[in-house]
């Protein structure tokens, strides 16, 4: 018995026209710990993990952005880029404790907070608090002002009436700066933007965006409803809508479990025939996979869990990075987990994938051109399958894998 991927779906804004306050911490990871060593302000860094084989830059200092040092590029090129950088092995812990403090800071303003993953953003939204609080504006700048006195970091901070403009607006004001974006001025203000500084762009949007010689924002929204669907496909009203500033997500309460993709597959008779298990496995990612793409999401964690007749659990997750909702790409890091967890001879009776630190699909491009062309490829190849899935029926195409199942 399969049981479909399910997502928490967001709840519905409220119809008070929101103000919504954006907190940015640039280059997290160094920004704390420039806070313990002073001797680290205005010094090339990058956090890396030291000794590894194929380590990756996790976050640099504006200097060694400067530099042309860029995230998830391999250290021994970052360093050509920047001789002098000072490299600091990551320490979650300590960024752990700086959110935490950050949160505690923002909940005297409002219950709704939404922080990231460790990485210095919160969203707080202050909607209706000006009896209590004052004006949003004055929220927001008392709120960065208590972070910069308790914790020593410098925050970015945009008020607006929804998250993706409030993202955008505090993009371009980075590494150090503020943004208002006034009710009624959304569309007004992405317009002369870059696409991509827009959340929720697509690398594959963009790249299609570009065979047409569309950079801006303003540019593609001259383009009709169907002018954007024959471009895009599926994905066309959703992009369309974020361009012109439309985004109902709300700002989730602390205390809410974040949203995610879940599938399971009950196996009717306990199995351990691999290509069966195989075949069960990419449905569910295709299942996944489709919810992510329909929310315009992408799942920054990937988990497997799998369940053995004689009840023992083993569980398996790793981070996708960059963040997918390909097929192809979250096949491969599920069928990775499945050889993790799958040791042992007895037999297998559910298996459960969990899709979760959901965010607004990468619009960066891959760093190496072939890996570049390969993920276009097959974005691609999933936005026609999707095409035609919705027009002739899910059973329309099956991969062949899938048939064991």
């Amino acid at each position: 018995m399969t049981r479909n991927a399910d997502i928490e779906f967001f709840t519905k804004p409220s119809a008070m026209e929101r103000s919504i306050i954006h907190i940015n911490v640039a280059d997290f990871a160094v920004a704390v710990e420039q806070v313990l060593d002073r001797r680290l302000v205005g010094r090339p860094v990058i956090i890396a993990p030291q000794g590894a084989a194929r380590a990756a830059v996790v976050d640099m200092s504006e200097t060694a952005f400067q530099a042309g040092v860029r995230k998830h590029m391999p250290l021994n090129r970052a360093l050509r880029r920047c001789r002098d950088a000072r490299v600091l092995p990551p320490r979650p812990d300590r960024y752990g404790q700086a959110m935490a403090r950050m949160l505690d800071a923002a909940l005297p303003c409002s219950p709704l907070i939404e922080p990231g993953d460790g990485d210095g953003h919160l969203f707080v939204d202050v909607t209706g608090s000006s009896r209590l609080l004052g004006p949003p504006v004055d929220v927001a700048w008392r709120l960065g002002r208590r972070i910069r006195r308790d914790l020593g970091l410098a925050p970015i901070w945009s008020l607006a009436t929804s998250k993706l403009i409030a993202k955008t607006a505090t993009r371009l004001v980075k590494p150090l700066g503020e943004y208002i974006v006034e009710p009624g001025d959304e569309a007004a203000f992405l317009a002369p933007l870059p696409l991509f500084l827009v959340p929720g762009i697509e690398r594959a949007d963009l790249d299609r965006f570009n065979d047409f010689n569309i950079t801006r924002v303003f540019q593609a929204n001259g383009l009709t409803a169907d002018q954007m669907q024959i471009l895009l496909g599926h994905g066309g009203d959703v992009v369309r809508d974020r361009l012109h500033g439309i985004d109902p997500s709300p700002v989730r309460p602390v205390d809410q479990p974040t949203p995610r993709v879940v599938g399971c597959r009950e196996f009717g008779d306990d199995t351990n025939h691999r290509p069966q298990v195989e075949g069960s496995l990419y449905r569910l990612v295709e299942q996944a996979g489709r919810q992510l793409r329909c929310q315009s999401l992408a799942a920054r964690r990937i988990g497997l869990v799998l369940e053995y007749t004689d009840g023992v659990r083993r569980v398996r997750q790793t981070r996708a990075k960059p963040a997918t909702a390909n097929d192809f790409s979250l096949f491969t890091h599920a069928r990775r987990l499945l050889i993790l967890a799958w040791t042992r001879r007895v037999r297998l009776r559910c298996m459960t994938l969990v899709c979760d630190r959901l965010t607004y699909p990468p619009a960066q491009r891959l760093l190496f051109a072939s890996e570049r062309d390969i993920a276009e490829k097959q974005d691609r190849l999933v936005a026609a399958m999707d095409r035609i899935r919705r027009r002739f029926g899910t059973g329309a195409l099956a991969m062949g894998r899938t048939l064991a199942a």
